[in-house]
């Protein structure tokens, strides 16, 4: 922990109202938790006498953190912060709710800007999300795809926070659906065609009751299931937005990389040739395309070496990625992940592998400090 004194923060603390951080004496114990109530302006001045400290983290937003906090902390952040974003998902009906999304999606893209690939990484690797979670998970990857498409694009940063926002919210209106759906072997009843049917519109309406008035957002989410032949739902319109085609390719992406019950995920440079093959002339596909690659991290590759490993940071070419060799070329697990060059002839990629037989995995710590 890094420490302050309370004397020079003293101005962020309201006599009568809650401590917003925990206050530790000059020997660095605990003295007074956070929520606890300073009563007087001379038991404030007694406190900053006595040499009191304050953890300077905890001076921090939630998106200076994550801006600012240390390389092997990014996997909790990451972690601590989708679980923010989901926990506000779940409850939309909130009445805090505009508030609540804005102050959970902002650490969001605060790690996402400060490294892209680890933000791919959370969207390729999946492994631990339950089905039932499906809907929030799902997205949240298709925001975290959205901005870095939009950015690629050189996006107005009004224009990546709209779609951003459009990405996390565009299924409000069948969350719980989403989940029951990626669990059931079962055809679709007439009920859950209708509701997906509807999702759009109603999603819309959810949006507008919780006070949010951003046109660009509020149109993405209406129209994110267009289609510019007219083949969309859920009013077949062939003009939609900018913002809409955005993420309805992200929407697409992301749903080819997440497993359901009755399919495996699908490898991200199979996911990213249909994408192209269905719209191959778009440079909003182009863009997807490029921005994810052959190899993105979180893809498990098999090596010339015979070793298999994963990819945790693009390269200096597509077919170059940095990779972190997990097992040996007989299949035992190695005592410590290894960094591996592709350009070397020896380590180059030789094929992909699909999650399930890979065995052997590692912490993101390891991997991260890899990648760096």
């Amino acid at each position: 922990m890094r420490y302050t004194t309370l004397a020079t923060v003293q101005h962020r603390i309201t006599v009568g109202a809650p401590l917003p951080f925990n206050v530790y004496d000059a020997d660095r114990t605990l003295l007074l938790a956070r929520r606890h109530r300073v009563e007087s302006a001379q038991q404030l001045a007694s406190l900053c006498a006595r040499g009191t400290l304050v953890d300077l983290d905890e001076l921090l937003s939630a998106t200076e953190r994550a801006a600012q906090a240390p390389l092997e902390e990014l996997p909790r952040l990451w972690t601590a912060c989708l679980d923010a974003v989901g926990r506000v998902l779940a409850d939309s009906s909130a009445p805090t709710f505009r508030g609540a999304l804005d102050e959970a999606a902002a650490p969001v893209t605060a790690l996402i800007d400060r490294d892209p690939d680890l933000a791919i990484f959370q969207v390729l690797r999946q492994d631990d999300n339950p089905h039932r979670q499906y809907g929030i998970h799902h997205s949240v990857h298709t925001a975290i795809i959205a901005r870095l498409v939009a950015q690629r694009l050189a996006w107005p940063q009004q224009h990546m926070t709209s779609v951003f926002k459009a990405a996390l919210t565009m299924n409000l209106a069948m969350l719980e659906l989403q989940g029951q759906l990626a669990e059931q072997r079962t055809p679709l009843t007439d009920a859950q065609r209708l509701a997906i049917r509807e999702h759009p519109q109603r999603g819309v309406e959810m949006l507008q009751l919780a006070g949010i008035t951003d046109a660009d957002w509020l149109g993405a989410v209406a129209q994110h299931h267009e289609e510019r032949d007219g083949s969309g739902y859920p009013h077949a319109i062939r003009d939609p937005s900018e913002l809409a085609m955005l993420l309805h390719r992200a929407d697409v992406y992301a749903a080819k990389l997440s497993a359901r019950a009755t399919r495996q995920a699908k490898a991200a440079d199979e996911a990213g040739r249909e994408i192209f093959r269905q719209d191959p002339g778009h440079p909003i596909t182009a863009a997807l395309v490029k921005e994810f690659g052959i190899y993105p991290p979180g893809t498990f590759v098999a090596l010339a070496s015979g070793e298999t490993g994963i990819v945790v940071r693009r390269g200096p070419t597509v077919m170059t990625p940095v990779v972190a060799a997990l097992t040996t070329l007989y299949g035992d697990a190695l005592a410590q992940p290894q960094r591996r060059d592709t350009s070397q002839p020896l380590y180059a990629i030789v094929g992909v592998l699909p999650a399930r037989q890979m065995r052997v995995r590692a912490a993101p710590a390891q991997l991260l400090a890899l990648a760096a």
